[in-house]
């Protein structure tokens, strides 16, 4: 507990202390309405004061008011009627103190959760001053810095390793419990936790800039963008606060008056009065108003902690409602990486194949030539390549120890006039051939993600109808990849202009309630994120294009967060409509009881207590969503 709340727990117990205690003690007269009085102030002069502050500033129809008014009001009763019971008026209050206490830890205790599992941001950073470290204020750092992390600490700036080696604890960022390995020459993103060995690091963005000030700001600006559930109950709250008093005044007079104007009937003012006061101690809208904005803060706490960034409750209401989600291909579903996936020889072994296609390559920067060496995965020895002679669009020739090799595509087959062999492997494919002799093809491959399969299979398993994938691959290879993880419609060929084209053709498709997600790599696809309903950026960690442009961003590149983000906003939507349908049943069935009077100040009081706290105790639900 916070010291505001032990406060209110100190307040709550003497109240209640006092409140026993005259009971107990018979005192009559004056002196027990100035000690009941007491007593009331102790435990409700701060919901006066909010009334009263209300009242001046023109907005008077809240919660505080209408504990104030009926209250105020039950003990004007006592006062009338002489009866001398001031409990109710007391006991009405104290119960009301107790609900907003709980619900005061509650909202803390979900607060204090989400600010846990985003815990990301660095008091300091170490900087090497004349043989020592000085710890300080990350905002001091430039770019270009050296920066010291020890085992332990958090990284506070983005940046390279310059050197040493060490693992990283991302599991704040991405949800990922296995940590991951740098080395010198790799990047490093800000709010990873070092474990093992110290690394120095230069920085490549200043602290403002840097991802953990991308993730917190983007966080905390969550809250601001409000769903069309939440935008409803403060509508519904402008509406209903004056109504049920407005409700509560005729109640309290026009029973009465007709009474009056009735031949041998008497007023009943005492009856008809405490009959409103009931009326308005149960109208208190206190569930709604706290328990909507409470599920969509802990969903998005609870997806946070999932590695999964829902940018406001608006966005996590519209993913809830995915009936259509597109795919970019490359960087979404495969790696993005090209990769040797088979060597088909001749009567040269693979090795001596893939040695000779790595040293003729040896020269060039294009992916293809760095997926050879990579494959071949020795140091390249240049003294034994001569005469490189790259054939745009075709490939290379070379000297090999002496050989002539030539590594590149049919056309250059053709053009060397060497009769070569077609692969029926999907890829890019090269054919090599030595000293005029064909001796056979790589193929090279974007390699497909591991869960990608599981991920569309996930998809169809929460209720999406359709995928689809958008890609600028060939029909051939964008056809296996859609085989091979069961994904419904495909198309190749796409400039990304033509990708938005696309996706403006299954907006027009889609049932109207339905909504269309894009899932792309959140650099080249700004364009397509921006115009689907739900843009979701993957594998986007550190990208401000991402960042900017996407709704939902992924902390990792793994595809199975798709079907889990849409899973956990459909979980946060079901608690909201739970508890919008719970308090309001209650609350409209308590308030026909009041009115008649059947249910009295004291039902009036556990109705109102009792569904605030259920209602945030289901609220509260929205940040469990591991398992999902």
């Amino acid at each position: 507990m916070n010291r505001k709340q032990k406060k209110m727990l100190m307040r709550i117990i003497v109240a209640a202390v006092m409140v026993l205690g005259l009971n107990l003690i018979q005192v009559e007269g004056a002196l027990r309405l100035v000690l009941y009085l007491a007593a009331y102030l102790v435990i409700g002069y701060d919901i006066l004061k909010k009334a009263g502050r209300g009242i001046v500033n023109r907005r008077i129809f809240d919660e505080n008011f209408l504990m104030a008014i009926a209250t105020v009001g039950a003990f004007a009763l006592a006062v009338y009627s002489r009866s001398g019971d001031y409990n109710e008026a007391i006991a009405v209050m104290l119960f009301y103190q107790i609900g907003e206490l709980f619900q005061s830890y509650a909202v803390g205790k979900s607060r204090k959760n989400i600010s846990a599992l985003m815990d990301i941001r660095p008091d300091y950073a170490n900087v090497e001053q004349n043989g020592k470290l000085e710890q300080v204020d990350p905002d001091e750092v430039e770019i270009g810095n050296i920066i010291v992390v020890q085992p332990g600490e958090k990284v506070p700036i983005d940046g390279v390793v310059v050197e040493g080696s060490s693992s990283l604890n991302t599991s704040a960022l991405t949800g990922e419990s296995l940590p991951r390995d740098v080395a010198q020459g790799e990047e490093v993103i800000s709010g990873c936790i070092n474990m093992t060995g110290v690394l120095k690091i230069r920085t490549t963005r200043a602290f403002g800039e840097s991802t953990v000030s991308k993730i917190l700001e983007l966080v905390e600006n969550s809250s601001s963008r409000k769903s069309r559930s939440e935008n409803f109950i403060s509508r519904f709250a402008k509406v209903y606060t004056p109504a049920v008093c407005y409700g509560a005044l005729a109640l309290a007079v026009l029973p009465p008056v007709v009474q009056l104007l009735l031949p041998g009937q008497q007023a009943q003012w005492g009856v008809w009065i405490y009959r409103a006061l009931t009326f308005l101690v149960i109208s208190c809208p206190c569930a709604l108003v706290i328990s909507i904005p409470l599920s969509f803060f802990a969903g998005i706490g609870g997806a946070s902690k999932e590695g999964v960034l829902i940018k406001g409750s608006n966005y996590m209401e519209t993913l809830s409602k995915a009936g259509c989600v597109v795919f970019d291909k490359t960087g979404t579903l495969t790696r993005g990486v090209f990769e040797v996936t088979a060597i088909h020889h001749n009567e040269m072994d693979e090795a001596q194949l893939l040695e000779y296609a790595a040293l003729a390559e040896c020269a060039s920067s294009h992916p293809i030539s760095k997926s050879l060496q990579k494959a071949y995965g020795k140091e390249i020895d240049r003294s034994r390549v001569s005469d490189i002679r790259e054939i745009s669009g075709h490939g290379i020739t070379a000297k090999v120890d002496g050989r002539v090799v030539a590594a590149g595509n049919d056309r250059l087959m053709e053009q060397l006039g060497i009769s070569y062999r077609d692969c029926h492997s999907v890829g890019t494919i090269i054919h090599m051939a030595v000293d005029g002799k064909y001796e056979g093809h790589i193929v090279i491959s974007d390699v497909i993600k591991e869960h990608a399969a599981q991920a569309v299979s996930e998809l169809k398993k929460a209720g999406v109808k359709k995928t689809v994938m958008l890609t600028g691959d060939t029909q051939r290879v964008a056809e296996q990849v859609a085989s091979q993880l069961g994904i419904d419609e495909v198309y190749s060929g796409l400039l990304p202009a033509d990708k938005v084209d696309r996706v403006e053709e299954l907006l027009a498709k889609k049932a109207q309630k339905e909504k269309l997600v894009f899932v792309g790599d959140g650099i080249n696809d700004a364009p397509v994120l921006t115009r689907a309903d739900i843009g979701i950026a993957m594998g986007a960690l550190g990208s401000d294009a991402a960042i900017e442009a996407a709704d939902v961003v992924l902390m990792d590149d793994d595809p199975l967060k798709i079907a889990k983000a849409i899973k956990i906003s459909r979980k946060c939507l079901g608690i909201v409509y739970q508890n919008i349908v719970f308090a309001l049943v209650i609350k409209f069935a308590c308030l026909g009881l009041g009115a008649v009077g059947i249910a009295n100040m004291w039902f009036a009081i556990f109705a109102d207590v009792g569904v605030m706290v259920l209602a945030v105790l289901n609220a509260i639900r929205a940040l469990r969503v591991h398992h999902l």
